[in-house]
């Protein structure tokens, strides 16, 4: 009885999976959004971390040692070129310019008397009064005596000069930092601050990073080859980013205004140096920055949508709609990322059409209807 019912169940069962097949089969071919692989120019880039410094980051230094007295301004805040930044003791060296202004005037007391001795030796010497030692030794005494006069001004201009670096005033339009001394403290000799400060003006902001002897080569090699297409274009010029510490694109484009002359043989690369405009006073020296700087351009280059691709065992392949609109799975090798996408270097052809929607439904075999469809990065990316 038990073999009776057992049959009649593997009977109806093969019936049902029949029918099953029957509708498989008789399904049409399903939409796939595929991406049509195009040959394209791809510019290579890469990043590099630089250190940021401003236009100017002029240092405050003591020229004079003392006591200092006063600070007039406040920290992190703006000053103007002249502005009084601070002042040292001055009374040594007020001491010091009349000290130097007496001497000034011995010597024209001096001067006075010789050149008197000498208007009152020539007429004498003319006619043979005194002898001509004593007119050489009369004038003599006056040319001496100028000659000390110069000296004892000269001393006097640099009392003057010293009297004058007790008050520190600000170089340049900018913004001065934190104070390294305070009022009461001595400067102007170590291990005392002999800077006081740094005032940096960040209008504009210059970038220092490094390169390798080989990356230096193929951005070079890139480079020239365009300059020569456009020759005294101003468009020729090496155009930089900077991706700030948190990620963010800065909105403003630097280029590269300096290259250092030589490789360092230590590390074995290159200093570059990209300056780049700073408005709204956003980037400050000291921050650390990547830049990103195109190293080559490739021609004719195949991508696909980094999302085509399918991982195994560390080789790649994607799902290609052949001409008889057929999935077949293809091998690839891969080249360089840029972003959204990835440079096929084997494998695939131009024309061929990349499933980009449905690869969990598609299967090698299936027939469906390839839908060519635009892949937008960015949009995709922000969704």
């Amino acid at each position: 009885m038990n073999y009776k019912y057992l049959v009649l169940f593997v009977f109806v069962f093969s019936i049902f999976s029949c029918e099953k097949k029957d509708e498989q089969k008789q399904m049409p071919p399903q939409n796939i959004k595929v991406y049509q692989v195009v040959p394209k120019i791809v510019p290579i880039y890469e990043e590099f971390v630089g250190q940021i410094y401003g236009e100017k980051d002029i240092p405050i230094r003591a020229r004079v040692d003392g006591y200092l007295e006063d600070i007039h301004f406040n920290e992190g805040t703006r000053v103007k070129k002249g502005d009084l930044l601070y002042e040292i003791d001055s009374a040594p060296f007020i001491e010091a310019v009349a000290a130097k202004r007496s001497m000034v005037a011995q010597a024209e007391t001096v001067l006075v008397q010789t050149e008197s001795d000498l208007n009152r030796i020539k007429p004498l010497a003319e006619i043979d009064a005194v002898s001509q030692r004593e007119l050489d030794m009369a004038q003599a005494q006056r040319d001496a005596s100028i000659s000390a006069l110069d000296a004892a001004k000269a001393d006097l201009r640099i009392a003057e000069i010293n009297l004058s670096y007790t008050r520190i005033m600000a170089p340049i339009d900018g913004i001065i930092g934190r104070t390294l001394a305070r009022e009461g403290e001595f400067v102007g000799k170590d291990p005392n601050p002999v800077i006081l400060n740094t005032v940096s003006d960040i209008e504009s902001i210059r970038v220092q990073f490094f390169l390798s002897e080989n990356e230096y080569l193929r951005a070079a090699r890139t480079y020239a080859t365009e300059s020569a297409k456009k020759i005294g274009d101003r468009d020729d010029m090496v155009e930089v980013k900077l991706i700030l510490s948190d990620g963010s694109l800065y909105d403003q484009i630097g280029s590269i205004d300096f290259i250092d002359r030589n490789v360092d043989s230590s590390t074995g690369t290159i200093l570059l140096q990209a300056t780049f405009s700073n408005p709204k006073n956003l980037i400050r020296p000291g921050q650390f920055a990547r830049v990103k700087i195109k190293i080559t351009e490739l021609n004719d280059a195949l991508i696909v949508p980094q999302k085509c691709l399918s991982e195994l065992q560390g080789k790649y392949s994607v799902l290609v709609v052949n001409p008889e609109n057929k999935v077949e799975a293809v091998q690839v090798e891969t080249g360089e990322n840029i972003p959204g996408f990835t440079i096929i270097t084997k494998g695939i052809k131009p024309g061929d059409k990349i499933i980009l929607e449905g690869l969990q439904k598609a299967r090698p075999g299936m027939e469906v209807i390839p839908v060519v469809t635009d892949f937008d990065y960015k949009s995709t990316n922000n969704k």
